[in-house]
């Protein structure tokens, strides 16, 4: 397999000099971060602690508004990719979406945290399943902006990569400050009131976020290579990627993925709350511990995929993840054993998020190879169509599981009963989707091994091919733009 992967390198070897601005990357890694944080509150870490908790709504109407919204955000993603894929404006498809739609994902955040109706459980109900809906619907907006990019911002493939680095590195952090700011903020010992300072951070927070996200815009570009196409139509796209059997494949891994990892990051907050009664900066440790394990394990992860494949260090990361949330159901609330538990999830989780995208980019070259086609922005939505539901299903689960072991959101200590109930629905249940991940993986998908290598390198044939095509094609024109102002150079003999 190494000279197979010697002789990709030397095949797709860059025909002409594309070199984006470091501050392009830059700004392309900070829109990453500024999505992420508002997303990770809002969507993750603490919507479902701050109505259960804070405002007092149900576990029942809580998975109910969870349930009906799944509806709603399995479909938005594709309606709104084929819509973006009609903008045609002077600056753009992409960029207006993204410069325009931040000051309204900000508004749509900051009503999170305030409630347009009475504090009633019906009223309250109404208002967390709008909000979702809202927030969602611009997060969908401004994140397929952020998925079609790469493709836009640069055609070779060596350039998409070094982008991807800093999407990754900055995509990261504001990941990150989006899961520890609702644990410092909404845990505490004594009570379940609002912590003052709460609501202000959030609207700092998202405006800072918005004007970051705004004035990113102005340093990204847009690539005319991605126009060239003739896309398909809504219902053939859509039957053709079903038509993908390892889309199926990694769709029936990335579903219940999806809900373990939903669990184990959104829930966290009641863990460190009521089963290691940890609050403030304290609460923030488990994720830290989590966190700084991924970064530095990634890297021996990225080691591994070259002699073992994507597949096989995947597996492993899932079943690693697995073997360290069992341990941590079993842990109670003693903290060495706990500890133990989280570095093992740690080291587990590095090659899941390191590995989960380069699997759906196999999966997107698959459909190439079948189609003709690239369609990235559509396998991005077919891939939310099918496991968004996965996340409203997790929050559900996870709120009717420590419900039925009664969980009493008016009380700051829980009985035993409750916190049983809370190790189960989040270590037990999130490691048991976890395996059901590993095994469909190992089973169905089959982009794997010297096979998928060599039907690789042929189509980074055909890639380096349409580029030079479309680069010829420019300058018999006679054409310039700021995105093809490059240095293009003959291949070398």
């Amino acid at each position: 397999m190494t000279d197979m992967e010697d002789e990709v390198k030397r095949d797709l070897t860059v025909i002409f000099d594309e070199r984006l601005p470091r501050k392009s990357k830059i700004a392309f890694g900070l829109s990453q971060a500024s999505i992420n944080l508002l997303e990770v509150i809002a969507l993750g870490s603490a919507i479902t602690f701050y109505y259960n908790i804070v405002l007092g709504l149900s576990e029942e109407w809580i998975s109910l508004a969870w349930l009906l919204f799944a509806f709603w955000n399995a479909l938005n993603d594709p309606l709104f990719g084929i819509l973006q894929e009609r903008i045609n404006t002077d600056i753009g498809r992409r960029i207006p979406v993204l410069r325009f739609g931040a000051p309204f994902y900000v508004l749509t955040f900051i009503i999170c945290w305030f409630p347009l109706m009475e504090n009633t459980e019906i009223a309250l109900f109404w208002n967390l399943l709008l909000v979702l809906f809202l927030f969602d619907s611009m997060f969908t907006m401004v994140g397929l902006v952020i998925t079609a990019l790469p493709a836009e911002m640069c055609i070779t493939q060596e350039a998409r990569s070094n982008l991807s680095l800093y999407s990754v590195i900055l995509g990261s952090f504001g990941g990150l400050l989006g899961m520890v700011l609702p644990l410092i903020l909404l845990t505490s010992e004594s009570s379940t009131e609002l912590n003052p300072l709460f609501q202000p951070v959030m609207v700092l927070v998202a405006i800072v976020a918005g004007v970051v996200l705004f004035f990113s815009s102005y340093a990204l570009t847009e690539n005319e290579y991605a126009r060239t196409e003739e896309p398909l139509g809504f219902i053939e796209s859509m039957v053709k990627a079903v038509k993908n059997r390892e889309f199926l494949a990694f769709e029936a891994m990335n579903f219940p993925h999806e809900m373990a990892f939903t669990i184990v990051i959104g829930s966290m907050i009641y863990f460190v709350q009521y089963v290691l009664r940890l609050q403030g900066f304290l609460a923030s440790i488990p994720l830290f511990v989590i966190f700084i394990l991924m970064l530095l394990f990634s890297f021996l992860a990225d080691r591994m995929v070259k002699r073992r494949g994507l597949k096989k260090v995947y597996i492993i990361g899932l079943m690693l993840t697995s073997a360290g949330l069992i341990l941590l159901c079993f842990s109670g609330s003693w903290l060495v054993a706990v500890m133990i538990s989280l570095v093992v999830v740690g080291i587990g989780l590095a090659p899941v998020i390191l590995i989960w995208s380069p699997l759906l980019a196999d999966v997107i070259d698959n459909d190439e190879i079948l189609t003709g086609k690239r369609r990235e922005t559509t396998y991005a939505g077919m891939n939310a169509l099918i496991t968004k539901p996965a996340i409203s299903i997790a929050n559900a689960l996870f709120l009717l599981v420590i419900s039925g072991f009664g969980f009493d959101n008016t009380q700051a200590v829980q009985s035993a009963s409750a916190i049983l109930g809370i190790q189960i629905g989040y270590a037990l249940v999130s490691a048991l989707c976890f395996i059901i991940s590993a095994i469909a993986l190992w089973k169905w998908y089959r982009l794997d091994g010297k096979e998928w290598v060599a039907k690789k390198v042929e189509l980074g044939k055909i890639h380096l091919q349409k580029e030079k095509e479309y680069i010829d094609r420019l300058q018999k024109e006679g054409k310039t733009s700021k995105v093809y102002q490059k240095l293009y150079k003959e291949p070398q003999e």
